[in-house]
C-alpha cells in the first residue's frame, strides 16, 4: 500500500527551536543507531518510521557507521525514502555524521577534510539524497587542526550538501573554538549532540552553560542510558538485552545501587502518571538549551510509549529535589 502520512501529525508533536537558528526540531527525535541495519527486519523498520512521522516526529538521525553492517542504516533509510517517506522530503530533517571508523587506511575515520568530505558523499549516495539537513563532526579529532575539521563542515554547506552543521561529544572549550572558527567561515555552528541522561550528567559540567552563551542548541543522545532508565532490568538481565550481550552496556552496571535508584525513580514516574522511560526523557528536556532528545525504537509500541514524554507537565521543585540524589552520574 502507498504510504500517506496522518494529516494531523503537526497537531500532535511538540517542537523547539535550536539555539537562535531557524532550525526547529520535535522534542523527541528518532535515532537510527540501532534496529535499522542490515541484520534488522525491514518491515519493522518501515512500521516504526511511518508511525513516528504520523505522530509528528520529522527528524531522523543517522551516521555513516550505523548498522550493522556500517552504512546499512543509511542504505535502508534510503530505501524507506524511496518507498514512501521521500514524498515528504521537504518536511523532514535528516542528519548524518562522520568521525568513527568506516574504511581502511588513515582517511577512514576521525576529522580530516579528506575523510569528512568523502564520508558525506558516500552517505548522500547511500540515502539517495542531494543534501542532508544537518552534518556533524561525530567526535573531536586531537590530531587534526580544528580549523581543518570545521573547514570541511563549512565546505559541505557552501557546496549545498548540508543546510546546517553540528558537532558531537566536544568539550566546552573545543565547542567554543569550533563556533569561533565557523563564524569566521560564515557558517553558524547550529547544534551540539552530547550524551546526556540521569546517569550521565557530563554536559552539566560546563557544556550547557557554554551552549547557552554562544546560542547553540543541544540534542541529547542516550537519554535512557542504553535501557537502564526503563523497566527492562528491574528483574535482572534479560536474555538478548544489551547488557547480556555486553554491547554498549555491561552486566556489572545492573548493580544493586542501580536497581535501588531505578526503582525509586520509577515510583516518582508513577506519581506523575509516567513510565520510567518517559520520566527520564522529560527530565532531559527540562533544560531550555535542549531542543530535542534522541530515542531509539525496536517496535512501534516502544516508540509510542516514549513519545508520550513530549509535552509532559513541568517538574515541581519537590519532584526535582526527590530526583536529584537518585540521578547519579556514573550509574549508566
Amino acid at each position: 500500500m502507498t504510504y500517506e502520512a496522518a494529516q494531523n501529525r503537526y497537531e500532535i508533536t511538540k517542537t523547539r527551536r535550536v539555539g537562535n537558528s531557524g532550525l526547529i526540531l520535535p522534542e523527541i527525535s528518532l535515532g537510527l543507531w540501532h534496529n535499522f541495519g542490515s541484520v534488522d527486519d525491514f518491515e519493522t523498520q518501515k512500521a516504526i518510521l511511518h508511525r513516528a512521522f504520523d505522530l509528528g516526529v520529522f527528524h531522523f538521525d543517522l551516521a555513516n557507521n550505523y548498522g550493522p553492517i556500517p552504512g546499512s542504516a543509511e542504505t535502508n533509510f534510503g530505501q524507506h525514502l524511496r518507498e514512501g517517506l521521500g514524498k515528504y522530503r521537504d518536511e523532514l530533517i535528516i542528519s548524518t555524521k562522520a568521525g568513527y571508523d568506516m574504511w581502511p587506511g588513515p582517511f577512514g575515520e576521525w576529522g580530516s577534510r579528506k575523510y569528512l568530505t568523502a564520508s558525506l558523499d558516500q552517505s548522500l549516495k547511500r540515502m539517495g539524497l542531494d543534501y542532508v539537513d544537518i552534518f556533524y563532526s561525530h567526535r573531536f579529532d586531537p590530531n587534526t587542526p580544528l580549523e581543518e575539521t570545521m573547514g570541511a563542515l563549512a565546505k559541505a554547506v557552501h557546496d549545498g550538501k548540508a543546510l546546517y552543521v553540528g558537532i558531537s561529544s566536544y568539550s566546552p572549550a573545543d565547542t567554543a573554538r569550533a563556533k569561533a572558527i565557523l563564524d569566521e567561515l560564515g557558517v553558524p555552528l547550529t547544534i551540539h549532540q552530547p550524551r546526556y541522561s540521569m546517569f550521565d550528567r557530563t554536559p552539566e559540567n560546563g557544556l550547557f552553560t557554554e551552549l547557552e552563551r554562544i546560542n547553540v542548541g543541544a540534542i541529547v543522545f542516550s537519554p535512557l542510558a542504553q535501557g537502564l532508565l526503563t523497566d527492562r532490568y528491574f528483574k535482572g538481565v534479560p536474555v538478548g538485552s544489551r547488557a547480556s550481550k555486553e554491547v554498549f552496556l555491561h552486566k556489572n552496571q545492573v548493580s544493586e545501587q542501580y536497581l535501588e535508584n531505578a526503582l525509586a525513580l520509577n515510583e516518582i514516574a508513577e506519581s506523575r502518571g509516567q513510565t520510567l522511560a518517559q520520566l527520564a526523557l522529560s527530565w532531559t528536556l527540562r533544560h531550555g538549551i535542549v531542543s530535542s532528545a534522541l530515542i531509539g525504537a525496536s517496535s512501534v509500541a516502544q516508540l509510542e510509549g516514549n513519545l508520550k514524554a513530549a509535552g509532559a507537565r513541568t517538574f515541581t521543585s519537590q519532584e526535582l529535589e526527590a530526583i536529584e540524589p537518585l540521578a547519579i552520574h556514573g550509574l549508566g
